[in-house]
């Protein structure tokens, strides 16, 4: 049996305050150093592309982790494969791999979210202004 941790770094606190984006990633990569510590066997951080998230490139927290870690696994818990390059999501994670001399593994599952991702929102609000300048201007 196997035990570890995944974890996304909310960009708030229990009491839903905002907290200070550097300190709350520094605080994560504390996190998975300790759980190498104790003896856990992986940690997988997520990768959200949200404003309530600080995890949007779990490859570079994770590649930060590994300089930082001698034992744990790294792993992402979720990548969006939908909002990058698959080339390269599998470059970075094969890279941090090499990194962290073989404790890089990268979990592949299907996965779905209610929630679009900020790209799709930001070209729903492009389109949507386009449409009213368009409308506006009698076109």
């Amino acid at each position: 049996m196997e035990v570890g941790i995944d974890s996304f770094a909310a960009a708030f606190d229990d009491a839903s305050l905002a907290v200070n984006p550097s300190e709350r990633l520094q605080d994560l990569i504390k996190q998975i150093e300790r759980a190498d510590q104790v003896g856990l066997d992986v940690f997988g951080v997520g990768e959200h592309h949200r404003r309530e998230f600080l995890d949007s490139a779990p490859a570079v927290i994770l590649g930060a982790a590994a300089a930082r870690t001698q034992r744990i696994r790294l792993t992402s818990a979720v990548t969006v494969l939908s909002a990058a390059d698959p080339v390269r999501v599998f470059q970075e994670f094969a890279t941090l791999d090499l990194l962290s001399h073989g404790r890089g593994p990268w979990l592949i599952h299907r996965g779905v979210s209610p929630v679009r991702p900020a790209i799709g929102r930001l070209r729903l609000a492009f389109l949507r202004e386009a449409r009213s300048a368009a409308e506006d201007s009698g076109q």
